[in-house]
């Protein structure tokens, strides 16, 4: 099981990498904002792995917050492009 997690937070650790990547390269606005709530999404995998591999519940409700979070700027962003903001696309 050891393995497992390990293949686990180096698989996420590559997409990580490549988030990064995206987010600087990113040539409009939207790339950037799909790549952070990509990046959202990743961090609330490594948690939940983390969470499962340590048995730890307490680290699932931080999980929870951090999709919860990453959702209502996900809404956030979409209002503020529906509203007429600076759009290079």
């Amino acid at each position: 099981m050891h393995y497992i997690y390990l293949i686990t937070f180096g698989l996420l650790s590559i997409a990580l990498v490549l988030i990064f990547a995206r987010l600087l390269i990113g040539p409009t606005l939207p790339d950037r904002v799909v790549a952070l709530e990509l990046l959202a999404t990743v961090i609330v995998a490594m948690t939940g792995t983390y969470a499962i591999f340590h048995d730890r519940s307490n680290f699932i409700d931080v999980a929870i917050v951090a999709a919860l979070t990453a959702f209502l700027a996900a809404i956030g962003f979409a209002r503020f492009l529906e509203r007429g903001g600076p759009r290079d696309d």
